[in-house]
């Protein structure tokens, strides 16, 4: 399962854990403006935005699973089995056919904010479409951001709803009204000491420091992982420099990350592949892996954005440790 998160201090981010027990190859892809993207009903796209995300390159076409283009415009697609419902294509001229995997280049390539997303959705409908047969259609919501507002976008068996997202967070089941509905459960936490409001006359001790936000849940379901980010993104505090609002925004993440062994889904156990960090306003994607906590950085206007070829880098793997010492 996984957990995408919004944050802004001087400049705005977006990011995501990617949680699953295996890895597609993904890789830190840049497309740039003159990369041509077909789409099964809509023909080319020659020009668009460039943007820079986490990306799984089939055929030479990108399948990202967060990016963000150069407006500063975010968009990360989570699992959600069960819910998700895609149409069939539409043949009578009233709606704009988009198979679902398309989906983020469509918005991304030619949205630069979340009002133009709401107008472009309005017009399309999301398909049944798989990639090809090797790649069936994932099912998935998406939450999409710039840096004024936040959304999330569901496709479900009663058509095709859009949600302001005032959390900033967004998780995979239930669908998007019931994780809002259920902070009402938790609206009684503080990062401060609780007071002892259990019953009068019955003294109880604060035993410990850091008893705050007590009672905030800590087990691995998505619904117990979107109260808990929603909880510590909306108390972060950082200063505003890249480094300390890069940094906070893993620790935003990081609380919510899987551990191998802790989450059993058959034969392997589910953890945290990726978290990824971008800064919208200037277009740099970092990222840190399970098995490399060092945060890497790709700046997507290193790159010739008015190229046609992609630029991709594969994931740093393997435990980077700075030495301040070592024996002779």
């Amino acid at each position: 399962m996984c957990t995408a998160a919004v944050y802004k201090t001087k400049d705005f981010y977006f990011g995501r854990n990617l949680d699953y027990e295996f890895p597609y190859g993904e890789e830190v892809t840049v497309t740039p403006r003159n990369y041509p993207f077909h789409f099964r009903f809509l023909g080319e796209m020659e020009h668009h935005y460039a943007m820079i995300g986490m990306a799984h390159i089939a055929d030479n076409y990108p399948l990202y699973y967060d990016a963000v283009n150069e407006k500063g415009l975010g968009m990360a697609g989570l699992n959600f089995v069960g819910n998700a419902v895609y149409g069939e294509p539409v043949t009578d001229g009233t709606k704009e056919n988009v198979a679902q995997f398309e989906l983020p280049l469509w918005l991304l390539g030619q949205c630069a904010t979340v009002k133009e997303v709401r107008a472009l959705l309005s017009k399309i409908q999301i398909t049944n479409t798989p990639f090809n047969e090797k790649y069936p259609v994932s099912q998935l919501h998406w939450m999409i951001a710039d840096r004024e507002e936040t959304i999330v976008v569901e496709a479900v068996a009663d058509g095709l709803h859009i949600y302001d997202n005032p959390a900033g967070v967004l998780t995979n089941n239930p669908p998007f009204p019931q994780q809002m509905f259920r902070l009402n459960d938790y609206r009684g936490l503080s990062p401060r000491q609780p007071e002892n409001t259990f019953a009068p006359g019955l003294d109880l001790t604060a035993y410990s420091r850091g008893m705050g936000a007590l009672g905030l849940p800590g087990d691995l379901s998505s619904a117990s992982r979107f109260i808990r980010a929603a909880y510590v993104r909306a108390n972060s505090l950082s200063k505003d420099s890249e480094s300390a609002s890069v940094s906070q925004f893993f620790h935003i993440l990081h609380s919510v990350e899987q551990q191998r062994g802790c989450c059993d889904v058959g034969e392997k156990y589910e953890i945290t592949i990726y978290t990824s960090c971008c800064n919208a306003d200037k277009g740099i994607y970092y990222y840190t892996t399970y098995e490399n906590h060092q945060i890497t950085g790709v700046d997507m206007h290193a790159e010739n954005l008015d190229g046609a070829e992609l630029a991709r880098y594969p994931l740093v793997q393997g435990e980077q440790i700075c030495w301040q010492n070592r024996r002779k």
